[in-house]
């Protein structure tokens, strides 16, 4: 069965992507690539793309709804690691549904996920 997020991109297409700038400082262990950033505040840095008035990722490859993925997932800032998909864990997640309802699609159920 494919990740339902695989299907989906509707997080990385609805919510500001904000987060301290040292995730994207080598020197500091950060891992988020610098140049897919730009400054929020003295303290923070965003994902290019998510500030706009119809946020979008600038790593958010493919089509929201369809079959969308990061292309920097394993350098993704730790606010995108923190979002939890509705019922992976076996809890809603108000942000998931959010912003899957923002995109037309429903909100993922118990149902969208395998049998452990």
């Amino acid at each position: 069965m494919l990740h339902p997020c695989l299907r989906c991109g509707a997080c990385c297409a609805y919510f500001r992507v904000a987060f301290h700038w040292s995730e994207a400082d080598a020197s500091l262990g950060g891992v988020v690539p610098p140049e897919l950033t730009e400054t929020l505040d003295p303290h923070r840095l965003v994902m290019r793309g998510t500030q706009a008035s119809r946020p979008r990722c600038v790593a958010l490859q493919g089509t929201v709804g369809e079959g969308a993925n990061c292309g920097v997932y394993e350098r993704r800032p730790s606010v995108c690691r923190e979002v939890e998909p509705a019922w992976e864990s076996g809890r809603p997640s108000p942000q998931c549904d959010k912003a899957r309802v923002a995109h037309g699609m429903h909100p993922l159920t118990p149902a969208d996920w395998p049998a452990a």
